[in-house]
């Protein structure tokens, strides 16, 4: 983040469907480490090598970070070779860090190389393990830099700044965003030997975690700024789809709209910026927890539902795009919690993704949960950590969901 009872049902066809899934997970692994293929659209679904691609997946934001040190690099290898047995196959996670400790953009236009080859590993062991990536391209918030970084560098450049949201509308900190989309899309992998944007290990390229903008609650200057960037985007990579990494908070273009906010505006528009034809799917987070904080379990609940109904919609009827939970999680910072209210929590969201996907034929494509981690990585824990090796309930859970949606993908048209 920057994140019923009904679930024996869903999964009760899964044994039946288990051996094709088998077969199906393994030769679309094949398929990935041949270099072959590219996860595309068509008909408002994913689609891998013209068979329909509805998926499980997580969130690892840390991957790049920790394997600069070679005696931690083992730890991202861990997290894919888990998540791999348990049928996940797409992560997201950062392909920036801008200033500070290990970064990876040291100054606008200044890579440190030592860096980019742990972000190279990470890519080499994703398509090792049969993986698809989402890299996100910046932050909004000032964790790994975020755009406070790239205006404080525009202000120690003798640029007039006022706030950090002239990271949207400053001509020099654009292009400071611009030539890192540039340096990242164009990277030679040194393990790989492939350019990135030529590698189908990667999914998606994400714009931006989260963006908000507090100058602009209307959702106006988002857009500009996503609708110029998509476009610079896709002028150096038309093979990889694109997403902005919205939330989905909805904004002024249609106010009826608002009343599935939770409560306030964040200067993001749902549907004005994801209709841009530049942008290939849509995406939502959900932290009720966060968001709906000091409501009950059930409240925050059935939120998370509506939220999720709302996109769905949305994409199903306006945006005619597929649309991901990209973040989700509940932490054990929460009043209440217990490992079976977190259990019982992502089995609803899993209920949701599997039966929106199935009732649209597979416009929902996939779910990913924040966040999966290694053992021993404890100064990295934000609550919503998940440990497979140590969390047998819930990687039964995850196991389950990544069956049923391989399952799925395969009775949908």
């Amino acid at each position: 983040m920057a994140r019923f009872g009904a679930c024996s049902c869903l999964f009760a066809c899964v044994v039946l469907g288990l051996s094709i899934f088998t077969s199906a997970q393994a030769q679309a692994r094949v398929l990935l480490v041949n270099g072959d293929g590219f996860v595309k659209i068509q008909r408002n679904q994913f689609v891998l090598n013209g068979s329909p691609f509805l998926f499980n997946g997580f969130n690892s934001y840390w991957m790049m970070h920790i394997g600069v040190d070679p005696a931690q690099r083992g730890k991202v290898s861990e997290v894919f070779r888990d998540a791999a047995a348990a049928g996940l196959s797409v992560c997201r996670t950062w392909a920036f860090s801008d200033g500070g400790y290990q970064a990876l953009q040291v100054s606008p236009g200044v890579y440190d190389e030592r860096v980019f080859q742990s972000l190279d590993f990470v890519v080499s062991e994703a398509k090792r393990y049969g993986i698809r990536l989402i890299l996100s391209l910046a932050n909004n918030f000032k964790d790994f830099g975020g755009k406070a970084q790239y205006v404080q560098w525009a202000k120690d450049a003798g640029q007039w700044v006022s706030g950090e949201d002239d990271f949207f509308t400053n001509t020099v900190v654009k292009n400071y965003y611009k030539n890192h989309i540039k340096k990242v899309l164009t990277r030679y992998n040194t393990i790989t030997k492939v350019v990135y944007k030529d590698d189908p290990t990667i999914m998606a390229w994400e714009l931006i975690n989260e963006p908000r903008c507090q100058v602009d609650y209307s959702g106006k200057t988002v857009h500009a700024w996503v609708e110029e960037m998509a476009a610079y985007t896709k002028s150096i990579d038309n093979k990889h789809l694109l997403e902005i990494g919205m939330e989905g908070f909805y904004g002024d273009s249609m106010p009826e709209k608002k009343q599935y906010n939770p409560g306030y505006q964040v200067g993001t528009d749902f549907i004005t910026s994801n209709l841009l034809h530049t942008i290939d799917f849509a995406t939502i987070h959900a932290y009720p927890d966060v968001w709906l904080s000091g409501k009950s379990e059930a409240d925050q609940t059935t939120f998370a539902q509506r939220w999720m109904w709302s996109h769905w919609n949305d994409a199903s009827k306006i945006l005619k795009k597929p649309i991901v939970i990209a973040e989700f999680g509940k932490s054990d910072k929460d009043p209440g919690y217990s490992m079976i209210a977190r259990d019982k929590y992502m089995s609803t969201i899993y209920w949701n993704i599997y039966n929106f996907a199935k009732s649209s034929d597979g416009t929902f494509g996939g779910g990913l949960v924040w966040q999966l981690m290694a053992e021993g990585m404890q100064n990295y824990y934000d609550g919503y950590e998940i440990i497979l090796s140590e969390h047998p309930s819930t990687a039964g859970l995850i196991t389950r969901q990544s069956h049923a949606m391989a399952s799925l993908s395969h009775m949908i048209n």
